[in-house]
């Protein structure tokens, strides 16, 4: 009788699986140091659509050892063309329900500090942001996004704000820069307004300079598509983990 196919597979071959890491690669890169450095880094995302979804998503996989995720929506089925935990079995499940899991999943030993609420400028104060390294804003509701920045300027907590990720098409026009310097999005002259308003500037932004496309169809709600919010997405994770490794 023919051995099992696992019999065949060499004993080094078993070691070097068992001695394999989670993080082996990314030690590779940035060294055992900076990457016990994530591991001692806490961030707080705010949104868990598409842009936060995906920022979340690349924390976990970074290392990052505390994350907080902040959002009071369940996934819709019109979610399931851009956004990461959105799939049919998730449908109906609250995000941060599913987020909790998912990175569980990754791994287990990553603390989630789970926040279902909706962030206005009346609640802010029920998230311990001191507590965090960094602060995404993925949120699309421009008070609670004024209330964000707010408080990170006031406790001293860098944040990076991402603007609008709809209706764009070219995910390759996307910036990272001071919010004084965004131009084209429509949602970066109104948070900038807001800001200048209140004497509140050097704020880190994500947005892109590609024009707002024209809607195919009258359906509510900005237009989107897989691969824009979620390079965004990423795009935010990689300025906020480069910025973790270079902290003091």
């Amino acid at each position: 009788m023919s051995k099992p196919i696992v019999a065949f597979l060499h004993e080094s071959y078993w070691y070097k699986m068992e001695s394999e890491t989670l993080y082996d690669r990314t030690e590779m890169l940035v060294g055992s140091e900076k990457l016990n450095r994530l591991k001692n880094s806490a961030v707080i995302v705010f949104g868990l659509g598409g842009v936060g979804g995906y920022a979340v998503e690349a924390f976990a996989r970074a290392g990052v050892g505390r994350i907080g995720i902040v959002d009071f929506d369940i996934v819709d089925v019109t979610n399931i063309n851009r956004q990461i935990i959105a799939l049919r079995s998730t449908v109906g499940k609250y995000k941060t329900d599913v987020f909790r899991d998912r990175v569980a999943d990754i791994n287990g030993e990553i603390i989630v500090d789970s926040y279902k609420e909706k962030l206005t400028g009346g609640n802010i104060g029920i998230f311990p942001l001191s507590e965090y390294d960094y602060i995404v804003d993925a949120v699309d509701d421009v008070p609670g996004k004024i209330a964000l920045i707010e408080k990170a300027k006031t406790i001293g907590t860098p944040i990076i704000s991402s603007m609008g990720t709809g209706n764009k098409l070219d995910p390759s026009k996307f910036k990272v820069c001071d919010i004084s310097r965004t131009h084209t999005c429509p949602l970066a002259k109104k948070i900038r307004r807001e800001l200048s308003e209140r004497g509140i500037e050097d704020v880190k932004v994500l947005f892109s300079d590609e024009p707002p496309g024209k809607f195919e169809s009258g359906a509510g709600g900005p237009a989107s598509i897989a691969f824009v919010p979620a390079v965004a997405g990423l795009l935010i994770a990689g300025e906020v983990t480069r910025s973790l490794l270079l902290m003091d």
